[in-house]
């Protein structure tokens, strides 16, 4: 499974700052570089992901378990970034003809899971993430089971973040059917989807759910956690 090069994350523009007082500067800020990398499978074109160039082949893989591409880990042969990193080719074990991305979604199955543990991931946050740090422009995503912190990512996209853990998990034989994932970012129903599709049993975040992500979660056994800060937390209940 090749990577790229270290790609560029961060890029210093100037501008001209404009103060209450009305007095004006010059400065430079930071600002995330956009990344878009054409994804093949078994040689068809299925796919452009508009991303931060880090964990390219976890975003591939997160995002075809996610768009019902494909249902296991065990079902990709390869995966092949560019040296670029704007070109990502996937390799299937058994090619299909099509792909059901409308598939139907199974319950998740729950799992014990203590507060502290949402607690801690909220306190990481807090702590700042380096991307963030330097724009404010990013999402974070943290991978997490039985309260030990196994993966963080940031992304332009908090969707593009939550595709690379469950992808960092496909890579790296974690279950994901044992572990918490927190996000920075709101939870609309398609986030949940995400995680139901990839088994994950309790989805915590920063910011707060819809209306319809509540639904879904209540339907199909998904603990969602949210408005998960270091003080306080609230639990879905539908």
């Amino acid at each position: 499974m090749a990577c790229p090069n270290k790609l560029e994350l961060i890029r210093y523009e100037k501008a001209r700052e404009i103060l209450r007082d009305g007095s004006v500067r010059e400065n430079e800020f930071a600002i995330p570089v956009e990344h878009s990398v054409t994804v093949c499978v078994n040689g068809r074109e299925v796919m452009e992901i508009s991303c931060t160039g880090q964990y390219l082949a976890e975003v591939i893989l997160g995002r075809l378990l996610t768009a019902g591409i494909i249902e296991d880990a065990k079902e990709v042969e390869s995966v092949c970034v560019s040296e670029s990193g704007e070109a990502g080719e996937v390799i299937l074990r058994e090619p299909k003809g099509q792909w059901n991305t409308e598939c139907r979604l199974s319950p998740v199955e729950p799992v014990m899971w203590e507060k502290e543990w949402v607690f801690a991931l909220a306190d990481r946050l807090a702590d700042g993430m380096p991307l963030h740090q330097e724009t404010f422009a990013v999402h974070s995503c943290f991978l997490s089971m039985r309260g030990k912190l196994l993966f963080a990512c940031e992304d332009i996209g908090r969707h593009n973040a939550f595709d690379k853990v469950i992808g960092y998990a496909l890579r790296n034989q974690i279950d994901l059917r044992q572990c918490i994932v927190y996000s920075s970012g709101r939870i609309p129903v398609d986030m949940a989807v995400k995680a139901i599709r990839a088994g994950i049993p309790v989805l915590a975040a920063k910011a707060v759910p819809t209306c319809e992500a509540v639904r879904l979660a209540g339907e199909y056994g998904l603990t969602l956690v949210c408005s998960a800060r270091r003080d306080m937390m609230r639990v879905c209940v539908s």
